[in-house]
């Protein structure tokens, strides 16, 4: 475990490489500041010796004048590490947090269905500036403080001997403690960093949640739960602090025990003439001097502690493979792309529990033609179309686009190619422009043709009349996720975004359920014109947009359990005829935006995931 710990520091300690010169010069600066602090003890004795123990005041200037010049050093010397360390720690931070980021962007989908947001918030902004304070400062000294230590007894012993034994006597003890004190406390801090990204979690879903825990009068029991993780969290905290405590005590008493002692067994040698007064003077300066070094030892080490579960917890999501690469031999689609989808014995695990999701799926969708997907929950719809985008990998098995494995394609092309909306339209807190933009090939939505592509997307979704009614048409802010909207207007703008690029294969999981009946059918007619030319698939529950497909899959138990149009699965498939004549799906649900009743929220649909 120790070893792991100071791994994980070690490699966080790379991301100062480029700029280790400026860190060894801030070492460096720190070390001479505490030297010059220990010479000046040396010139003291000098000074209590000659002049003032003669009488003679020829070498007082030079005495005195040494003082200020070790004076100014050292205060000059503190004032460049200082300087030293800012861009290095700086520009580790913004490292490891873009770093971060980017391979979190990188993972599958199947990562973040087990991770929460407020996890990965926490690694990303407290985790990463605890260990640029570490390195900024703690890490500095604490090389810097025991080396002191060791020069602060190098000088007691070149003054007395006996003087330094007395010291190292008392401060061996100290050493024993931070030591066990290291290893109960990084555990502690361990825990107190992930309850608080609990507690951000927490936060953070009660926020974008407040109107169900308001609907439904789950604002105490939401109070309760964030109270008792805060009162955990402090629990936690209390035993950090108790533990600093307790090692603060020992390496304050000690320190203070040598001294006393220091000062009697010098104070005697000085009375029997074994010991001059300027070096008993020179020696409690010393051993002063190096209380502070002895003093912050266990606030270092405390640090370094906390600084190693933080780089723990940084590296342990750092550590997650990439599963969904880029290609080692990437192979082109053509240009453009037919839309060819092909699913040959398609099988996927859950990467945790192991549990089957897929078990040997096989499907043919020609070009230009469309597939519907329907499907009890838990029959793997939303994780197959998942794997259509590539948002994850099959376990086994293949999908190919165009004959060509979609694993062999470059992302950028894969994702130019095949675009998705989904049953949980995501939104941005910026405007109408930049949501439905994140459409076009780098968000460019700036371009010239911009404003009227995007219209064009917004006319086929049937969103361009509530886009042109709002207070600034495009420029209108949508608020955090949307929260402006309705969950039908919401919908519309995900499905005008999945559009605009001008696919070759456009996902559609779940995409029209938000939308009242009348819309639907709207958005159904403009659909037609598209899919005759996009291959499409699309995860549905009702009759109508299950007869724009050319074939209906149905999924049971991760498998195609039948296959066929519409109306031949309704004449022969009794699945199929329960799971569409059930209520809901029969009625369909209302849009959110335009007074879905209680009933219509809390039913399960058919199709969902």
């Amino acid at each position: 475990m120790r070893r792991a710990r100071s791994g994980s520091l070690w490699r966080s300690a790379a991301y100062l490489r480029p700029h280790r010169w400026f860190m060894v010069a801030a070492f460096g600066a720190a070390l001479g500041s505490m030297l010059a602090g220990l010479a000046m003890p040396l010139v003291l004795q000098r000074l209590v010796d000659g002049p003032i123990a003669s009488g003679n005041t020829g070498a007082l200037p030079w005495l005195v004048a040494g003082f200020l010049v070790l004076g100014v050093v050292e205060a000059a010397l503190l004032g460049a590490r200082r300087l030293l360390v800012v861009r290095p720690s700086t520009r580790l931070e913004t490292s490891m947090r873009g770093d971060f980021f980017r391979h979190v962007q990188r993972l599958p989908s199947s990562f973040h269905a087990r991770w929460s947001s407020g996890q990965l918030l926490s690694r990303t902004v407290s985790d990463v500036a605890e260990l640029g304070r570490f390195f900024a400062f703690s890490a500095v000294y604490l090389l810097v403080n025991v080396v002191a230590l060791v020069a602060g007894l190098g000088v007691l012993a070149w003054l007395s001997p006996v003087l330094a034994l007395v010291v190292l006597v008392t401060y061996l003890p100290m050493v024993l403690a931070t030591v066990a004190f290291e290893r109960r406390f990084h555990g502690v801090a361990r825990s107190a960093q992930e309850q608080s990204g609990d507690l951000t979690t927490t936060v953070e879903e009660s926020v974008l949640g407040v109107r169900v825990l308001k609907t439904f009068g789950r604002g105490p029991e939401t109070v309760r739960r964030f109270t008792a993780q805060a009162r955990a969290l402090r629990v936690t905290e209390l035993r950090k602090l108790s533990l600093t405590a307790a090692l603060w005590w020992t390496i304050t008493a000690l320190p203070e025990l040598g001294v006393v002692a220091l000062i009697a067994v010098g104070g005697y040698g000085t009375a029997t003439g074994g010991t001059t007064l300027g070096t008993l003077t020179a020696a409690v300066t010393v051993a002063t001097t190096m209380r502070w070094p002895a003093d912050t030892l266990g606030w270092l080490i405390a640090d370094a502690s906390t600084a190693a579960a933080a780089a723990d917890r940084y590296w342990q999501v750092r550590d997650v493979p990439v599963t969904v690469a880029e290609p080692v031999r990437p192979r082109r689609l053509p240009c453009p792309p037919r839309g060819e989808l092909r699913l040959e014995n398609v099988h996927y695990r859950h990467p945790e529990s192991g549990e089957a999701i897929l078990r040997g799926v096989d499907l043919t969708v020609p070009a230009g033609g469309t597939l519907a997907l329907v499907g009890a929950t838990g029959s793997g719809k939303s994780t197959l179309v998942s794997l259509l985008a590539r948002l994850d990998d099959p376990t086994s098995g293949r999908i190919t686009l165009d004959g060509t494995d979609l694993r062999d394609v470059p992302l950028d092309e894969l994702r130019a190619a095949v675009s998705c909306a989904f049953d949980e339209p995501v939104l941005f807190s910026g405007t109408v422009r930049q949501n439905v933009a994140l459409g076009l090939p780098g968000g460019r939505e700036q371009d010239a043709r911009a404003d009227e592509r995007i219209m064009d997307a917004l006319r086929l979704a049937h969103a361009d009349g509530f886009v042109t009614a709002l207070p600034e048409g495009l420029d209108t802010r949508v608020g955090e996720e949307g929260t402006g909207l309705s969950g039908g207007q919401r919908q519309r703008l995900a499905l005008a975004r999945a559009v605009l690029p001008g696919p070759s294969v456009l996902v559609l999981d779940n995409a029209l359920s938000a939308l009242d009946v009348h819309t639907e059918r709207e958005v159904e007619a403009a659909l037609r014109t598209v899919m005759g030319t996009v291959t499409t698939v699309l995860v549905a529950h009702r009759p109508a947009t299950l007869r724009l497909a050319d074939q209906v899959a149905v999924l049971a138990d991760g498998r195609v359990a039948a296959l066929g149009t519409h109306d031949e699965l309704m004449a022969r498939d009794e699945r199929y005829r329960l799971l569409l004549e059930s209520p809901v799906t029969a009625h369909g649900p209302a849009d959110p935006g335009q007074g879905r009743g209680p009933w219509q929220s809390a039913a399960p649909e058919v199709g969902a995931r």
